[in-house]
């Protein structure tokens, strides 16, 4: 049983650390049920890409439950507001049937959403606002979007059409705060798997040969057969991005491969940053070792869940 102590388990870290698998064994081990924390995992039919593998949910040939992925239809837009919303009910549903939730994944804002309670309201969109800011270069929407917030989120200024969206988000906050919900408090354990800098890259790079390996082109090309447009598989970024740009003729091979490596390590380093501010703030992330093997992990984890 687990104590008063907690209500969630977070498990967390920067991308090919393993944590869907420690994630799910220790889920078997309290009776849990995992709640995906993968911005891009939510969508259908975009699996290698994002990294799904659903055999790290397989405990002794049975699969913990698992919630937030696969919800999607690719071509639509998730957001945060959406992932709150529907990590509230799934919450929910977990601990009135009497099991225990654990988040995984590594979308920074994401997790930290959850830990530090993020107040939001559904953001509609402002068409004249769009109008007159479809006007302006990258450079002059990054500028507009700093006098709202501070950058943490650099994906927030990948394309114009991502720059458009976060100051139309930052704009409505401001001017409806009263219609912001609450999030309601949680007692969080958050745990985080890491490595070195040399080992994460390793980690990186084997992960992003087998992936292309193993037919990620192929998922990529069937996703813009389907009818998919092309700037909006870009929006999703890295892998998406890049061999979308090569299978559009816009990269050549090599130059697609040696771009979207380069791209995924600085995603892990973006990723350690916002983590990094995550502690700053004051909340505690309890590290381990990507190379300690699982059953310590798991045996770690559940030592600090249930003194």
């Amino acid at each position: 049983m687990i104590n008063g102590n907690y209500n969630l388990l977070v498990i967390t870290g920067p991308t090919a650390m393993g944590k869907t698998r420690v994630a799910a064994l220790t889920a078997s081990r309290i009776n849990g049920e995992v709640i995906s924390a993968d911005s891009r995992q939510v969508y259908r039919r975009m699996n290698l890409g994002t990294g799904k593998d659903y055999d790290d949910y397989l405990v002794n040939g049975v699969s913990v439950p698992y919630h937030l992925v696969d919800i999607a239809e690719p071509g639509s837009k998730y957001n945060l507001f959406e992932f709150q919303r529907d990590f509230i009910r799934v919450y929910n549903e977990i601990v009135s049937g009497s099991s225990f939730p654990v988040v995984c994944g590594g979308s920074g804002m994401y997790i930290d959403s959850i830990v530090s309670g993020y107040r939001l309201a559904e953001v509609p969109p402002d068409i004249n606002l769009r109008r007159e800011l479809e006007k302006k270069s990258l450079e002059e929407l990054t500028e507009i979007l700093k006098s709202y917030k501070k950058l943490h989120n650099k994906t927030d200024i990948d394309t114009v059409k991502r720059a458009v969206r976060a100051i139309e988000i930052e704009k409505y906050y401001q001017e409806n705060r009263e219609m912001i919900r609450d999030f309601p408090a949680l007692k969080c354990l958050v745990v985080g798997i890491n490595a070195g800098r040399e080992v994460r890259r390793s980690r990186i790079s084997q992960r992003l040969r087998q992936r292309i390996e193993n037919g990620l082109i192929d998922e990529v090309r069937s996703l813009l057969d389907e009818g998919i447009d092309s700037e909006t598989l870009v929006y999703y970024g890295l892998e998406y991005k890049y061999v979308t740009l090569y299978l559009t003729g816009r990269l050549e091979y090599e130059e697609m491969y040696r771009k979207l490596e380069t791209e995924i390590h600085r995603f892990a380093k973006r990723q350690m940053t916002w983590f990094r501010g995550m502690e700053r703030r004051g909340i505690k992330i309890h590290w381990l070792d990507v190379n300690d093997p699982d059953d310590t992990k798991v045996d770690y984890i559940l030592n600090l869940l249930l003194k």
